[in-house]
């Protein structure tokens, strides 16, 4: 089966690119065929993670287990696009170069049979012209809170101050 993906730039301007790929490519080849489609040179850390509905994100798919020890993290290249791709769960989050945080939405559009005589991955449609800088995040928590107000009640706080 063949999967047909927008990847959208999480940036106010509209900026995608439609792929089609193999569902029984691994995500590192589908994270190869991204990189290619938005112009960059592939030499970066990235992760996909599966999310909801909502987009909101659950586990990481890493390139590259960074850990020493060794971890339980999925890798791109034992997990495939059929496997974390589905009807059922069509969206991803895409997260390239974690200096710069070049952040994708990943949404399955549809699955068609292949065609013989075309080479897969392809790149079906390019939208919008990719930024010099990764568009800017506002990071926002749910409850802010006032430094300068939780430490004007010093005394308030429950511990010894000659603590050493």
């Amino acid at each position: 089966m063949i999967y047909k993906i927008r990847v959208i730039l999480d940036a106010e301007e509209d900026i995608f690119r439609d792929i089609e790929i193999d569902a029984a490519y691994s995500l590192e080849e589908f994270h190869n065929a991204i990189t290619q489609a938005f112009g960059f040179e592939g030499n970066e850390m990235a992760s996909f993670y599966t999310c909801d509905a909502d987009w909101i994100q659950d586990e990481e798919i890493a390139l590259f287990d960074m850990n020493e020890s060794g971890s339980d993290v999925r890798l791109m290249n034992e997990s495939f696009l059929e496997d974390v791709l589905t009807e059922n769960t069509p969206k991803l989050i895409y997260v390239y170069d974690f200096l710069s945080m070049w952040t994708f939405f990943v949404e399955l559009a549809d699955i068609v049979e292949k065609e013989d005589g075309r080479s897969y991955p392809n790149l079906l449609f390019s939208f919008g012209e990719l930024p010099e800088f990764p568009p800017e995040k506002n990071f926002e928590s749910e409850k802010t809170v006032d430094l300068e107000d939780s430490f004007e009640n010093y005394d308030d706080f429950d511990f010894d101050e000659n603590w050493n």
